[in-house]
């Protein structure tokens, strides 16, 4: 007998927990979020959240999740394996192998030709990226955009905001964080561990990357930005007023002062892909 096909999930369908099941067997939990209203090309996002490598979980992450939803997506955000016990690339592979997954899924989770993004905020900024990179050098699933929030990208920590955070090398949560997630001396050098210095950007998906004044990784985040921008990857920069309190402030809840000019970002990345280079940095 062959297996009843899966229905797709109505528009009104509470968040909900799954599995994601990966090529060798095992699974991962993951939490759905189904578009608030289905269109044709409903946008549906593999969502990473933050916690600097170490830490994070699908309640850490609902906030951003939820902006998300609200900008017109579905969504599925990954509880994907966290270091020390799983250093690079576990979470990598694990957010591959749920990205095909999503794309083997992709008629229940929003319909047939539903657009696909990966989003991270913190660490889960740092392993979208690298998501979309692996997308890129293994032929699929294509990618529509990528929305970057805050991401970890330098292990260094030794930029101007950085310091003006008074974060630095020794006791940081970013430190600490890269410590634990890169486990060999050489990981510092992958593309897919430290996307900010990677040497090949070219045929990467269109980027929304935000980040605020009082940001610790505004200057990675903007670095980035602009070595997109020289691949001739169309990138958005978004730069917010201090006072977010980011990265840990995603966490705040979808009714921060913030939330409201986030969600429009969001939306009008998503509502509206972009099919040629451009360069854009903006305050909201």
């Amino acid at each position: 007998m062959s297996p009843r096909p899966l229905r797709p999930l109505p528009a009104d369908t509470p968040p909900h927990d799954d599995q994601v099941a990966r090529p060798d067997g095992r699974t991962l939990a993951a939490r759905i979020y189904p578009a608030g209203e289905r269109r044709e090309d409903t946008p549906l996002v593999l969502h990473l959240h933050g916690g600097a490598f170490v830490s994070g979980t699908l309640d850490d992450g609902a906030a951003v999740a939820g902006l998300l939803v609200d900008a017109g997506a579905a969504v599925v955000s990954l509880d994907y394996p966290l270091a020390p016990a799983h250093p690079f690339p576990e979470a990598v592979e694990a957010g591959y192998d749920a990205l095909q997954w999503i794309e083997r899924q992709r008629r229940r989770l929003a319909g047939a030709h539903a657009r696909l993004y990966v989003a991270g905020e913190d660490a889960g900024g740092n392993i979208a990226a690298a998501v979309a990179m692996v997308a890129r050098d293994r032929g699929g699933p294509a990618l529509a955009g990528q929305i970057l929030l805050s991401p970890m990208l330098d292990p260094c920590i030794a930029t101007a905001s950085q310091r003006d955070a008074r974060e630095g090398p020794v006791g940081c949560r970013c430190a600490d964080g890269w410590q634990a997630y890169l486990a060999r001396c050489d990981d510092v050098q992958h593309p897919y561990a430290v996307p900010g210095s990677s040497m090949r950007l070219a045929g990467l998906p269109p980027a929304l990357l935000i980040t605020a004044a009082d940001d610790p990784l505004r200057d990675e985040t903007q670095a980035y930005h602009q070595r997109l921008n020289a691949a001739r990857v169309p990138t958005e920069l978004a730069l917010f007023d201090g006072g977010t309190g980011w990265p840990l402030g995603y966490r705040q809840g979808r009714d921060a002062a913030w939330a409201a000019p986030l969600r429009a970002r969001l939306h009008r990345f998503l509502s509206t892909p972009v099919s040629t280079p451009t360069s854009k940095s903006t305050h909201p």
